[in-house]
């Protein structure tokens, strides 16, 4: 995951100041305090304040909470806020903080993932992620010098989950929250399921690959021990290793999240209690929810924390921003393409200084406006332009029916008389569908908009496609895929893809054929089938994550599932493709096709099965803007 390649990242002895002037000036304008801060519960957790030596007007704190280390340790050693834009913020004056979590790193006390928010009046006891930021926003703005009294704080991923519940902290100190792709719900969207699907990649690589499931006795600086991986082709490596089973026993015991998974595989008190939105209630800070459209771990948390905020807290200052993004790539100084896609600008550039340094400046410092920055900013790809809009999604996005009909076409209009006929194929675990056509060892971020012709060819693939286009297709908001299917066994994985497929000519008027990417070798772009949004749907959670129910062996039933939101124009001259398949790997761990318990099965439980996609009664619900 990219989390703990960050985390490896921070993970150095010191910084070499020579090579970068803004580091130069931030060694010569800037001090270091490290701090232990006491909790009411008497457990102390661990900052690094880094403070403005300007002491001509007080600061703002800006701060971020995190699991991943407020590495480098030591007051001679610099956290290196000059490689992006946060530099602008120690040139503007601000006191910069990283904290470290409960039970993470230099802090003590017993480490929770997703730390369930405590509904408790919170006392000595009773603690919870926003009672900590709580105290730790008390210490600091009666302990730190010269500071003016306003916090604001952010993060991405994980420390976006921690943002959140910064947001419900109630200190009123606390003035702007932005939480950044944040972890909201781990069963239903974000990380480790989708629709309960178990994304097994990211979690193994995370809590074993990376070693951040380890225990944590006791405060330290020292990174755990990682997995050593005997294969470095990620499909080949967890092909061979097979069933869930065993990949729990390459874990060992001690990985306590991993455990709790395996204990509970459907959405229980446990899951749902770890769903951060529950928490999101009469919300007082300004909030900026910031995402990336194709942002492979928390896509599904930034639209979805942004809708409870509105929906749950509808007083409050709550904004949106999505932008063309992998996760995180909004504070890559690079926002100018994905992958083999362009975006014809700077988008992450655009977004520092238009939206979050302009909504930070105002209110914490109380300069300039934040009037420009709309109720919801998306940046809609294939047109390649921003949007600024009242509300997300758009007003006039209308859900509109396209129907996979016969010889894998693609129709807006229902054929009202039909004798039933379905397509079918042959879904066999021992030969899943990969997830991206290249031999990868970490799991590849740029899987979100690549091309998706590998898999058109392969059999166990239904590929459906519209006529050209003879007019652009704006979509703003939620796809639903609406399936009539049946199958031979009790159960099955569907994933719903929704491609963009350009022109064969593409590029031969006056662009260049092929995309300009990072890659020593550049690819056409002429018939390149670029994916817009796809999910999986784990067949048994169709009608309820908590109540699992088999299929009944070749009964048409009914799978309906939301995908993530989109913001997609598909221009005059290309083409909508929608592909049907039952596996993703080894994004996706492998469903045995029967109705057993999935973490617990042992590799000659996993069959072939035939799946039947019914056609006209099959069909994509789409957020078509007029």
């Amino acid at each position: 995951m990219k989390k703990h390649y960050v985390l490896l990242a921070l993970l150095i002895p010191a910084i070499s100041f020579a090579q970068n002037a803004d580091s130069v000036w931030f060694v010569n304008n800037y001090t270091k305090k490290e701090v232990s801060i006491p909790m009411r519960d008497g457990v102390k957790l661990f900052i690094s304040a880094y403070l403005p030596k300007d002491n001509t007007e007080k600061h703002p704190i800006l701060m971020e909470r995190t699991p991943y280390s407020c590495a480098p340790y030591g007051k001679d050693k610099y956290r290196p806020f000059w490689v992006n834009h946060l530099v602008e913020y120690c040139k503007k004056g601000y006191i910069m903080v990283i904290a470290d979590v409960r039970g993470r790193w230099m802090s003590e006390g017993h480490f929770m993932d997703v730390r369930p928010y405590n509904f408790n009046k919170k006392t000595n006891k009773d603690i919870d992620e926003a009672s900590d930021t709580y105290d730790t926003i008390d210490w600091m703005v009666k302990n730190l010098e010269n500071n003016n009294g306003n916090v604001g704080v952010f993060g991405i991923s994980y420390p976006g989950f921690y943002s959140t519940m910064a947001s419900l902290s109630g200190h009123p100190a606390l003035k702007a929250v932005s939480p950044e792709a944040p972890v909201t719900d781990w069963f239903v969207g974000d990380d480790f399921h989708h629709n309960g699907a178990f994304f097994q990649m990211d979690a193994f690589a995370f809590y074993s690959g990376s070693g951040f499931g380890a225990p944590h006795p006791k405060p330290t600086t020292v990174a755990a021990k990682t997995f050593d991986y005997p294969d470095f082709d990620n499909y080949s490596f967890y092909l061979k290793t097979g069933a869930i089973s065993s990949l729990t026993k390459l874990t060992g015991d001690s990985l306590e999240f991993w455990n709790q998974i395996m204990a509970h595989p459907n959405r229980d008190d446990f899951w749902m209690s770890r769903n951060a939105r529950v928490g999101i209630k009469n919300v007082k800070p300004a909030m900026l929810v910031v995402g990336g459209i194709f942002d492979a771990e928390d896509c599904f948390g930034a639209w979805n924390t942004y809708q409870a905020i509105d929906k749950q807290s509808p007083q409050t200052n709550n904004r949106l921003l999505m932008g063309p993004w992998y996760h995180e790539q909004w504070r890559n100084n690079d926002g100018t393409h994905l992958g083999n896609v362009q975006w014809d600008s700077n988008t992450s550039k655009y977004y520092a200084d238009n939206i979050e340094i302009p909504f930070f400046e105002y209110y914490l410092r109380g300069k300039g406006t934040v009037e420009s920055i709309s109720k919801a900013t998306v940046f809609f790809t294939g047109e390649n332009k921003w949007h600024h809009l009242k509300q997300w999604p758009p007003v006039d996005a209308t859900p509109t029916n396209l129907y996979l009909e016969q010889k894998g076409k693609l129709s807006f209009d229902a054929i009202s008389t039909f004798a039933p006929a379905f397509d079918s194929y042959v879904s066999d675990p021992s030969k899943p569908v990969p997830y991206t056509e290249d031999v990868h060892f970490n799991r590849s971020r740029n899987y979100m908009t690549d091309d998706q012709r590998f898999a058109a060819r392969r059999p166990d693939v239904l590929v459906y496609e519209t006529p050209l286009l003879d007019k652009d297709i704006t979509l703003g908001g939620p796809v639903v895929a609406d399936l009539l299917v049946s199958i031979s066994n009790t159960d099955a994985d569907f994933v719903v893809k929704l491609i963009d497929v350009f022109p064969d000519n593409a590029g031969h008027d006056d662009v260049d054929i092929y995309a300009e990417t990072d890659a020593p070798n550049r690819v056409p772009m002429g018939g390149y089938q670029m994916l817009v949004r796809a999910e999986i749907m784990r067949g048994r959670y169709r009608n309820s994550y908590s109540a699992p129910e088999t299929f009944v062996p070749n009964k048409p039933t009914q799978v309906k599932y939301t995908l993530p939101d989109v913001a997609h124009t598909f221009k005059k001259g290309h083409r909508i493709m929608v592909q049907v398949q039952s596996s993703w790997f080894p994004l996706v761990d492998r469903n045995p096709q029967q109705f057993i318990d999935i973490y617990h099965a042992k590799d000659e439980d996993f069959v072939k099965e035939t799946i039947n996609i019914y056609q006209n009664q099959s069909k994509i619900i789409l957020p078509v803007v007029k």
